[in-house]
């Protein structure tokens, strides 16, 4: 069985969109007209066409597709209703009832058709697997094996939950300063390219000698208007010309590398890839998944390079038998306090606990660190700021108070 996404139209020739599920297309085509419609279009629903829906617009194919956020409430609505008693079957026919977007329904549907046709929840969650990463569909899969799928699915709702919230908390603590340096780079731009130009036609017609300062200005904007084409095309190029070089693995390496010995970002860095890290092995070793099978599941959620190399290389010593708090200790990349608390487990034979305390531990140092970095952003980004603007204001001044001063 398979769903099949149509559009048709009802007797009153009203539009009217869906999924249906069915053995073949040609059958529910047959079903279709059956309940009185007209199909105009069909089509399987399937991974690769989920972007891109029947008689969908650019818009909505831009708007398109499951994101974290309902990747998540998707996870605890399902780890709700199978608690409640529910059969998966029943479970999914009440989350695609109730979905608010077209294509978590359409997900859910293929979802459910798989199952219905024999498949384990992991095998159908597999045919969309841009929808369910490998970790997601790992943990589905030790849940079933050991038939707690219930409670596995309550821990996959709050880690991906907690991988949410950790990645609103660092994106919004940027988002103040993003704006406060983008109004200053358009005020100070608007500046140098509308107001000083005026301001220079008088001082040039009074042919006084001008300060230093407005000299520089004067030279600054003029180049900026005379040159501004030209620099947006050099930064446009840049950017695509960075972007082409950092597919280059090696080169992805050094620059991540690089970004890890930052003073501030450098940290910031390191603790959102730990945290990662930790919350994944914490998961899928509590729900009962190898410890080697974690470590390459937990390996693809971290995204700095270096950091991944070095927890694939420490995936090497495991297997050779190797302690896993020794293995990371060899990188020096991982925080220290996230190596002890290993060893701390690996010694007292509680390493999911230990692991899992170790993931709140960097959640909260993260937490922690970003609120206190972007409280000292702001101010400095305000001060800058007003100390831009102030030079711009005190050029355009000086040679106004020498012309008050000669009149008088």
């Amino acid at each position: 069985m398979a769903a099949f996404r149509y559009e048709a139209l009802d007797p009153t020739g009203r539009d009217s969109r869906g999924v249906i599920e069915a053995d073949t297309l040609r059958q529910a085509r047959a079903n279709l007209r059956e309940s009185g419609l007209t199909v105009v279009a069909m089509q399987a629903v399937t991974q690769d066409n989920l972007q891109a829906g029947v008689g969908a617009s650019w818009r909505e194919r831009f708007r398109s597709g499951i994101s974290s956020a309902q990747l998540s409430l998707m996870t605890r609505q399902l780890a709700t209703l199978l608690a409640a008693g529910l059969t998966l079957e029943q479970a999914l026919n009440a989350l695609i009832e109730q979905s608010e977007s077209e294509t978590a329904s359409q997900v859910l549907a293929g979802v459910r058709a798989e199952i219905l046709a024999g498949h384990t929840l992991a095998q159908a969650m597999a045919k969309y697997a841009r929808v369910f990463p490998d970790i997601y569909r790992a943990l589905v899969k030790a849940g079933e094996a050991s038939g707690e799928l219930g409670h596995v699915m309550s821990r996959l709702a709050d880690y991906t939950e907690s991988r949410q919230a950790l990645q609103q908390k660092v994106g919004l603590a940027f988002v103040y300063p993003a704006i406060v340096t983008a109004v200053a780079l358009l005020v100070v731009t608007g500046l140098l390219m509308y107001v000083v130009p005026q301001v220079v036609s008088v001082f040039q017609s009074s042919h006084q000698s001008l300060p230093l300062l407005t000299k520089l200005l004067i030279g600054l904007s003029s180049g900026l208007q005379a040159t501004w084409p030209y620099l947006l095309a050099l930064i446009v190029a840049a950017v695509f010309a960075a972007r082409m070089v950092l597919q280059r693995e090696e080169i992805r390496y050094q620059w991540h590398l690089q970004v890890l010995r930052l003073p501030v970002i450098g940290r910031l860095v390191r603790g959102v890839n730990a945290a990662r890290m930790a919350s994944t092995l914490a998961i899928l070793s509590g729900s009962g998944v190898p410890l080697l099978t974690s470590l390459q599941a937990a390996a693809g959620v971290v995204n700095n390079l270096p950091m991944r190399r070095a927890l694939e290389e420490a995936s090497k010593k495991v297997r050779e038998g190797v302690e896993l708090s020794r293995a990371l200790a060899v990188s020096k990349l991982f925080p220290p306090i996230l190596i002890h608390l290993i060893a701390s487990g690996e010694s007292s034979g509680k390493l999911d606990a230990m692991l899992d305390r170790a993931a709140t531990q960097q959640e909260q140092e993260v937490g922690n660190y970003t609120s206190v970095l972007t409280a000292l952003l702001e101010p400095v980004l305000i001060l800058t700021m007003g100390g831009v603007v102030l030079l711009i204001v005190l050029a355009i001044l000086m040679p106004i108070i020498e012309m008050n001063q000669m009149v008088r």
